[in-house]
């Protein structure tokens, strides 16, 4: 690209939350200050994919932006159902993919919504993108003094000046990023029940050891300094054929769109970030030195209008909303670490299963009983039901590359 050029940046939210105008103008006045705004080379491109059904939301909380705001971007793409559709049939129509084929790319489910946006950018020829959510700030919070030290982060500039090295950048995240509980163990689940049981659903990177050190911190997860004074970003080490990111707070590098894989999950699950990941072996990933505050129990609003806590609450496991998000975690944990495993160590694969059953049954009954929930004994049936799926869930995987690839052909012969 010449330097005299205007680069096309895409900022993308999969989003159902009423919190996303907050969100969105706090991300804008940021943009602003950081001088994104004013440069007239920064050309500034904003992508919403909105779900009306997850929390019983209307088109204009997404789509009514105070003038004040629009007049700081460039445009604005709204894509719901009815604009999601109109692709899928002008896609059919040229012979590109079938009806069928449209619902595994732009179907139900997180990753769709993600793929919708990452379509629209392309489509809009976009030479970036990035994504952020709609429950994260542009904020870092570190705990090096007796109180919580607060700190603006420049997230879209950071990626940016990055991102033409790289084929993505994933940033850091802090705040509750886990929704893993502080825990007192007892004699009905003790430290080592526990550990089992995390080990039974973890991955590479949710494990026991970063898991016990946000438990110890109550569930939240501090800004480390020596990343927040740092101007080097680090490539990410690729790990049992896996190169980790996360979907937020990621950039995507689309000058050769060619080179850009959609996400996918299985069914019902979660993971879409971790399966995206498993792609990026041959793809140059670079950690950036910047933070987004996760608000993931929506407790902390009022940071969005100006009010900084000195103190960070513990998350513990005595409310049903907590509990909740708990179980469903771990629900979306289970249902896609088959096919991660599948993926990453199919050697191994049976015997991975099997070990995961056997601390899943002995595990179990104990968690049932101490978070008094006795829903958490469906967790070894998903794993079953997953398991069994492992193959077909392997087919939808590649089949959706396949599928994106032949869409991403079909706009490239546009240009």
């Amino acid at each position: 690209m010449q330097k005299d050029q205007s680069i096309k940046v895409g900022i993308g939210f999969a989003t159902g939350r009423k919190s996303f105008q907050k969100v969105l103008r706090t991300h804008i006045y940021n943009w602003k200050e950081s001088g994104l705004v004013e440069n007239k080379k920064i050309i500034l491109n904003l992508f919403v994919a909105y779900d009306l059904n997850y929390h019983n939301t209307k088109v204009t909380d997404y789509t009514k932006i105070h003038p004040d705001l629009t007049e700081q971007i460039d445009s604005s793409t709204f894509i719901g159902s009815g604009a999601i559709n109109e692709e899928i049939e002008y896609l059919v129509h040229k012979g590109v993919i079938t009806s069928k084929e449209a619902s595994v790319i732009f179907g139900k489910g997180y990753a769709s919504k993600r793929n919708a946006v990452l379509y629209f950018a392309i489509k809009h020829k976009m030479d970036y993108l990035i994504f952020l959510d709609d429950d994260e700030y542009p904020l870092a919070v570190t705990n090096t003094r007796k109180t919580a030290i607060w700190g603006g982060q420049h997230v879209l500039s950071t990626h940016l000046k990055y991102i033409t090295q790289a084929d993505i950048t994933h940033g850091n995240h802090c705040g509750y990023i886990s929704p893993i509980p502080f825990v007192e163990y007892n004699d009905t689940m003790t430290e080592a029940d526990f550990r089992s049981f995390i080990d039974a659903i973890s991955n590479d990177i949710l494990n026991w050891d970063n898991i016990k050190t946000i438990m110890e911190n109550g569930g939240v997860t501090y800004a480390d300094t020596k990343i927040l004074t740092s101007d080097e970003a680090i490539e990410v080490p690729e790990k049992n054929r896996i190169k980790f990111i996360s979907g937020a707070n990621l950039g995507l590098n689309l000058t050769y769109p060619w080179r850009v894989f959609p996400f996918y999950n299985p069914p019902g699950a979660r993971g879409e970030d971790t399966f995206l990941s498993t792609c990026l072996c041959e793809r140059r990933v670079l950690r950036v030195p910047c933070y987004t505050f996760h608000d993931g129990f929506s407790t902390y609003n009022h940071i969005l209008e100006g009010v900084l806590p000195i103190r960070l609450k513990f998350i513990r496991a005595d409310n049903e909303q907590v509990l909740y998000r708990f179980y469903r975690a771990c629900i979306g944990w289970i249902r896609y670490k088959p096919l991660l495993l599948y993926i990453t160590q199919p050697d191994c694969y049976e015997e991975k299963i099997e070990e995961m059953r056997k601390l899943l049954q002995k595990t179990l009954p104990q968690i049932s009983s101490y978070f008094k929930q006795p829903e958490f004994i469906n967790i070894l049936a998903e794993l079953e039901k997953y398991h069994k799926n492992v193959k077909k869930h392997y087919c939808q995987f590649l089949t959706t590359q396949h599928i994106w690839a032949r869409i991403m052909e079909h706009l490239a012969q546009l240009n």
